[in-house]
């Protein structure tokens, strides 16, 4: 569904990714996981069109994507819940939950909204509510149904969990679970690599800007390169 083709990328004159290939396919959970400054954030921005990758190529079903803009790209179907959350916080939920909808004119809308509201049933009840004056673990689920009203096809998640106490941590991958049912393609950047792994199908991790290793969520599980170096075992 979606491919990375020898990507290199980075700021200005620094280099940050250095030939990234991966693929991620329909209907699956795939994680990047690794250590702060791995290049994952930056993966995740050339995917969306925020970097401009100086060489290497990004397919979604099979057309390239490399270089257009993140508007373009939202409306071929990829959608991305950035690291901090960054919802509107002088806006209501309602509007916020809007926003996603933005670029869309479909009638599809409607349906959407009615399944984020079932999906986070208290954003329900706090419509009207600033979105500032959420508590961390509502603005997270704030910014899970404004991606989702994007109606994507790929969902792009860059540390969900981040800053997050354990049960909403645990709540939280529970619903990428369910995101999953509803046939929801799904990256994960995620630095808790033990739970990245428990719902990955797919996973791959990034070392100074490069995949290092790659696998099911299970077997990298259990690979002791990966417990000494990410799992603390």
């Amino acid at each position: 569904m979606l491919e990375v083709k020898d990507v290199y990328a980075g700021y200005a004159s620094t280099e940050v990714l250095h030939g990234v290939s991966f693929s991620v396919k329909e209907g699956h959970v795939t994680t990047l996981i690794g250590a702060n400054g791995a290049g994952k954030t930056t993966i995740m921005n050339c995917l969306m069109g925020v970097v401009i990758p100086t060489a290497g190529e990004i397919l979604l079903w099979q057309e390239a994507i490399t270089g257009l803009k993140p508007d373009v790209i939202v409306k071929k179907g990829l959608t991305l819940i950035p690291e901090g959350r960054h919802i509107f916080p002088q806006m209501t939920v309602l509007e916020n939950l809007d926003m996603g909808a933005y670029l869309r004119n479909d009638k599809g809308v409607k349906e959407d909204f009615e399944w984020v509201l079932q999906l986070f049933p208290a954003m329900k009840e706090r419509l009207r509510q600033i979105a500032g004056t959420l508590s961390g673990g509502e603005q997270q689920m704030l910014a899970f149904g404004r991606a989702l009203m994007a109606h994507p096809s790929i969902l792009l998640m860059d540390e969900p969990s981040m800053g997050l106490a354990p049960i909403i941590v645990e709540n939280i991958f529970n619903i990428i679970l369910r995101i999953k049912q509803m046939g929801v393609t799904v990256l994960l950047v995620e630095q808790n690599a033990a739970l990245a792994l428990e719902v990955a199908d797919k996973a791959y991790v990034v070392e100074l800007g490069r995949i290092v290793l790659s696998g099911t969520g299970a077997e990298l599980a259990v690979n002791p390169q990966v417990e000494s170096a990410y799992l603390g075992l």
